[in-house]
C-alpha cells in the first residue's frame, strides 16, 4: 500500500512539473496582443471607448452589489443554522409575520433592482444612439469573411473583403503552429477608421447569422440575413484592435476574425486616397473581352486570395473539401454549371456563394481552374457571361 501511494505521488509530481513546464514554455512563446487577447487574461479587454469604460464600471458595480447580497444572505443563513440547530437544544416554532417584514422583503429587493437598472439602462440607451455619426460602414458577414462598405462620410464608396490571412489558415490545417501573438486574428485587409470620430456600423449577412464583436470597443452586434442592425463606437486612441465573429456560423466559424486599425485623421485621409486610387485601377469593364492567358493570370491571384485556403494551392482539396483538379464540374463544357455554383453556392453553404466578387474576378478564377493543374480545357469564361447569369 505504501509503495502504491509513493508511486501515485511521484506520478502526480511529474504530471504537475510537466504541466508547469509546458505552461511556462507556451507563455514564453506567446505574448499579450495589444488590442486583442492577453495571456492568462481574467478581466475584460482594456477599453478604448467611453461605452466600453461604462460597461466595465457597470460590471464591477453589479458584482459588488451581488457580493454584498451573497455575504448577507448566506451569512444570516449559516449563522441561523449553526446557532439554532437542534443538537444544541433549539426547537422549531411558528413565528408571526409582522407587516414590516412583508414590506421589507418586497421593498428592499425592489429598490436594489431599481438601483441596478438605472445605470444599466443609461448605458444600454447610449449603446443604441447611432445618430450624428461621422462615418457609416456596412459590415456584411459571410461564410467565412467580412465585407466592409464605406457608405457615408470620408471614404464613401470604398469597399473590400477582409479575410483570414492564408498563412494562419495553413498553420491551423497542418497543426504545425509557429508561435504568434495574433494567431487566427491576422487578416489581409483590416477595417480602417479615424481616431476620435463616431463610427456607425451597420450589420447584415449574406447567408447565416454572424456577429460583429470587438471587445475593446464594447461592441457586439448580430448580423442577420435579410435584416439591418446597427451599433457604433468612438475610439479614443490609435492602434490595432481585434475581435471575432461571436455567433456560431458554421464549420469555419473560428476563421472569421475582425481587425480594426484606428489611425490619425491625416493617416486616414491618406488611406482613403490610396484605396480610391487602387479601386480605380482595379475597376473592370464587364464587357471587355479577355485573352485566355491574361484571364488565367488574373484568376491565379483571385484563387490565391479566396479559394486556396480550402481547395489548396494544388487544387486537391482536403477532407470534405472537393478537389478542383480533375473535377467533372470544372472541366464540364457547360459553363453555366460552374457559374451557378460560384454565384449561389451549393451543399447548404458548405461551398459558399461568391457574389461579392466582381464579374471579372469570377470569370478569371473560373477560367484559371479550368486551365490549371491537369485541367487543360482551353475553355474561357468572359465577364459578360457572369454578368448575364446574375440577372
Amino acid at each position: 500500500m505504501r509503495t502504491r501511494w509513493h508511486s501515485l505521488r511521484d506520478a502526480a509530481t511529474l504530471l504537475a512539473l510537466g504541466a508547469g513546464a509546458w505552461t511556462s514554455a507556451m507563455a514564453q512563446k506567446v505574448n499579450d496582443l495589444p488590442g486583442g487577447p492577453a495571456v492568462n487574461q481574467l478581466n475584460f479587454a482594456p477599453p478604448v471607448t467611453k461605452i466600453a469604460e461604462e460597461q466595465h464600471w457597470l460590471h464591477w458595480f453589479m458584482m459588488a452589489i451581488c457580493a454584498v447580497i451573497f455575504v448577507i444572505v448566506f451569512g444570516v443563513m449559516f449563522y441561523s443554522i449553526l446557532k439554532h440547530r437542534k443538537s444544541v437544544g433549539h426547537k422549531s416554532q411558528e413565528l408571526a409575520e409582522p407587516i414590516w417584514v412583508e414590506l421589507g422583503w418586497t421593498i428592499v429587493p425592489l429598490l436594489i433592482v431599481i438601483g441596478m437598472a438605472l445605470p444599466a439602462t443609461k448605458v444600454l440607451v447610449a449603446q443604441k444612439d447611432t445618430t450624428n455619426a461621422d462615418l457609416t460602414i456596412k459590415a456584411t458577414g459571410m461564410q467565412w469573411k467580412w465585407g466592409y462598405d464605406y457608405i457615408k462620410g470620408e471614404g464613401e464608396g470604398i469597399g473590400f473583403l477582409s479575410t483570414l490571412d492564408n498563412s494562419h489558415r495553413v498553420m491551423s490545417d497542418s497543426g504545425k503552429l509557429t508561435p504568434t501573438d495574433d494567431y487566427l486574428l491576422k487578416v489581409d485587409n483590416p477595417m480602417v477608421v479615424p481616431v476620435g470620430k463616431k463610427v456607425r456600423i451597420i450589420t447584415t449577412a449574406n447567408d447565416v447569422i454572424h456577429a460583429w464583436m470587438v471587445p475593446a470597443f464594447g461592441v457586439k452586434q448580430d448580423a442577420i440575413p435579410g435584416f439591418v442592425r446597427d451599433t457604433w463606437f468612438r475610439a479614443e486612441k490609435t492602434g490595432d484592435f481585434y475581435g471575432q465573429c461571436a455567433e456560431l456560423c458554421g464549420k469555419e466559424h473560428a476563421y472569421m476574425p475582425i481587425h480594426v486599425k484606428v489611425v490619425t485623421a491625416e493617416e486616414y485621409t491618406a488611406w482613403v486616397a490610396e484605396q480610391k486610387k487602387a479601386m480605380a485601377a482595379k475597376a473592370d469593364d464587364p464587357s471587355k473581352v479577355w485573352a485566355l492567358t491574361d484571364l488565367v493570370k488574373r484568376g491565379e491571384s483571385v484563387y490565391a486570395a479566396n479559394c486556396a485556403a480550402c481547395h489548396q494551392a494544388n487544387g486537391k482539396g482536403a477532407g470534405p473539401i472537393k478537389a478542383l483538379d480533375g473535377s467533372a464540374l470544372v472541366v464540364d463544357a457547360d459553363k453555366g454549371k460552374i457559374i451557378n455554383v460560384l454565384l449561389n453556392g451549393q451543399n447548404n453553404g458548405a461551398m459558399p456563394a461568391w457574389k461579392q466578387l466582381s464579374d471579372t474576378e469570377l470569370a478569371a478564377v473560373m477560367t484559371y481552374t479550368k486551365n490549371s493543374w491537369s485541367n487543360k480545357t482551353d475553355q474561357i469564361i468572359q465577364p459578360a457571361e457572369v454578368q448575364a447569369a446574375r440577372k
